[in-house]
């Protein structure tokens, strides 16, 4: 007989059968020596990328909107294509979603209540703009789909393929973006906005030339394993107590495991508060958001349908995606796009606006939970 979570639920970059009826005081032990390691993971990749940045002359929102996210997304990619090739692919589509839900309401709503995070004007009706188209075309293709078929509603590979050459397309025109990006644009700067000082940029840079490209890039590269794959020892070791200690799965699922996925973000946002580099977190959740839509989402459209309305793991009709997973996710980013609005003329996000998505997020955290139950 086997103990622990099915493997279906805790679909995961490490074999579960490593946490699965392990001793109570040694998956205490996993989780402490994983968390350290995600923080120091999470530091690694922070200077390598602000480092990156600055070599480069890069602005560090563009960094974290392309090589950090697509990092950090980079394990949701492979543990949905994973369970997507499992037969348990419709947690590829609600991983993709809810991952933006995250992202948005938790990450970025806490950023904003810790600092008044910098609003790049450039970035943000650029990058921005893909952030939410991605998600809406998302969002109408499934409820067309639904319409149309109910539970026997699915994306198929042809729009994974067509996510998938938009990616391609994003990466190759934020290049671009990168190189007409006015770098001089200054910063509004007020006594309630936490904002990094001018010594904190010097040191930044000076910290730059003390090692070569090759290097930072190889700190950064580090620092991302060791998030991905402590992270994952983190939610897998949390996980299994949780099932040893009378937790429902479901409850197991709709906390620990979701909040697991969006766990790299976090950690990296988090790090990147804390050591002055608000850019990247801004940065990294815009375009976690796009490549949840276009990379997580398209991946696992190739490597199998998607079922939009009908669950694999319990052979039953589910509309709470339908009615609750799409709908938060579009509240959110209208709200967002509302902050965005008012944030460039001010030159930053106010403290005030990430109240709104963290209670959006635990709304939505609920929701999901009623739903499931």
């Amino acid at each position: 007989m086997t103990h622990g979570l099915p493997h279906d639920l805790l679909a995961s970059l490490l074999p579960h059968a490593w946490f699965a009826g392990g001793n109570q005081l040694l998956l205490i032990g996993v989780a402490v020596v994983a968390m350290a390691a995600v923080i120091k993971g999470a530091d690694w990749l922070v200077e390598g990328a602000a480092g990156i940045a600055a070599k480069l002359g890069m602005p560090k929102v563009i960094i974290g909107a392309t090589i950090v996210s697509l990092g950090t997304t980079a394990p949701e990619a492979a543990v949905s294509v994973l369970a997507a090739f499992s037969g348990n692919a419709g947690l590829a589509l609600g991983n993709g979603v809810g991952s933006i839900i995250a992202d948005t309401g938790l990450i970025f709503g806490l950023g904003c209540v810790l600092v008044a995070l910098p609003a790049d004007r450039f970035v943000l009706t650029r990058q921005g703009w893909v952030q939410f188209g991605s998600a809406a075309f998302l969002a109408v293709l499934c409820w067309v789909l639904y319409a149309l078929h109910r539970e026997q509603a699915y994306i198929g590979w042809p729009v994974g393929v067509l996510l998938l050459a938009a990616l391609v397309a994003y990466m190759a025109i934020s290049v671009r973006w990168a190189r007409q990006h006015p770098h001089g644009e200054p910063h509004i700067v007020t006594d309630d906005i936490a904002t990094p000082s001018d010594s904190v940029d010097i040191d930044m840079h000076e910290h730059a030339e003390d090692k070569s490209l090759a290097v930072l890039a190889l700190m950064g590269l580090a620092g991302l394993a060791i998030v991905i794959l402590a992270g994952d020892g983190l939610v897998g070791s949390v996980s299994e107590l949780a099932h040893q200690w009378g937790v429902p799965d479901v409850v197991i699922a709709g906390t620990i495991v979701a909040f697991g996925t969006s766990l790299p973000e976090l950690v990296v946002g988090i790090q990147a508060i804390r050591k002055g580099h608000f850019e990247l977190l801004v940065g990294n959740v815009i375009g976690a958001d796009i490549l949840n839509v276009l990379f997580v989402v398209g991946a696992a459209a190739v490597a199998a349908p998607l079922a939009i309305a009908y669950d694999q793991a319990t052979k039953q009709a589910t509309t709470s995606f339908v009615y609750i997973a799409l709908p938060s996710m579009m509240l959110m980013l209208l709200y967002f796009r509302l902050c965005i609005f008012k944030a460039t003329k001010d030159g930053h996000f106010s403290k005030w606006m990430g109240y709104p998505l963290l209670a959006g997020y635990l709304v939505f955290s609920v929701l999901s939970y009623v739903m499931a139950t």
